[in-house]
């Protein structure tokens, strides 16, 4: 998948129909990859099981926005004191630089629409991870090796506020 890529064309999408992905332990349905879009953006619904998550992260390249579909998820971002749910019409706005961190603490698979923009490697990151994990869950040495070539830093929770210890 080429970012650069600068002629796009318009094109639907079947529900449930898009490229799939096991990242981890969560599920990406993608709807748009950054080579459809010219890398202007992705967009990808994620499938989170009960107490499945991401943890702590900060993009280096890319904002994400996340709307919640169903379920619930705890974020945690950086410059809030205290976590807060994300639940189905809610909506979250991760900026790049700016640390996140999320987990399904509910009893109910939770369902996200992601997307990120602009467009410069999640796709291909996300396509790593999913190797990865084909393999087995590989450590977190491993993820964070991963990440880092796409400009995603994995940090270790500071556990100076309720929004770190997720």
């Amino acid at each position: 998948m080429d970012a650069k890529t600068t002629a796009r064309t318009s094109f639907m999408r079947a529900p449930g129909a898009g490229a799939t992905l096991k990242v981890l332990t969560a599920t990406h349905i993608y709807k748009a990859t950054a080579e459809e879009t010219g890398g202007s953006f992705s967009l990808w619904e994620a499938v989170f099981p009960p107490g499945s998550g991401a943890p702590p992260h900060t993009h280096t390249h890319e904002d994400e926005a996340f709307y919640g579909l169903s379920g619930e998820l705890q974020i945690a971002f950086e410059g809030a004191p205290e976590p807060h749910l994300l639940k189905a019409g809610g909506f979250f706005f991760g900026a790049r630089g700016r640390r996140h961190a999320l987990r399904n603490v509910g009893a109910e698979t939770a369902r996200v629409l992601i997307l990120s923009a602009p467009s410069v490697g999640l796709d291909r990151m996300f396509v790593e991870l999913d190797a990865a994990t084909a393999e087995g869950h590989p450590g977190m040495d491993k993820i964070a090796a991963i990440t880092a070539r796409y400009g995603v830093v994995i940090e270790e929770p500071s556990g100076e506020s309720q929004g770190d210890r997720i």
